[in-house]
């Protein structure tokens, strides 16, 4: 389900945030299509508000990922993706196709992993991303 304006709204608000209608397109397109790419995001929201730069788009995304709104993520050997769930949770990502979907952590609370040494540091989040193939891959192999 898509986010209304008036919750997206609501949301940059409560963070503090300027409403632009830059953030507002940027928000709704997220959440619209999860996992997605900043260049598929400018794609979009120049569609919905007319001529945007990507500087503003690249400027939105880091703002909204600041504030909490937005989650970030880079699988190996692809660009940074976009989420709304900004909830500690993984990945798991086709090889052959690049399909993905959430996957809830892999055991209780985040960080959901802890590591044998974790050498004086805070840890509050840990990124898995669990590689495969899909079952229509695995159907054309």
């Amino acid at each position: 389900m898509v986010a209304q304006t008036s919750d997206v709204t609501s949301l940059l608000k409560q963070a503090g945030l300027q409403v632009t209608a830059q953030r507002l397109a940027v928000y709704r397109c997220v959440d619209a299509r999860s996992h997605t790419t900043a260049d598929e995001i400018a794609e979009s929201v120049r569609g919905e508000i007319g001529t945007v730069s990507r500087q503003a788009i690249y400027d939105s995304l880091a703002t909204l990922s600041e504030h909490g709104l937005l989650r970030r993520f880079e699988p190996a050997g692809s660009a940074a993706r976009y989420e709304v769930r900004t909830d500690n949770h993984h990945h798991l990502l086709c090889r052959k196709c690049g399909s993905m979907h959430d996957v809830d952590c892999a055991k209780g609370k985040a960080p959901c992993l802890h590591p044998v040494e974790d050498y004086g540091y805070l840890i509050d989040e840990a990124e898995v991303i669990y590689w495969g193939l899909c079952p229509d891959c695995q159907s054309q192999q």
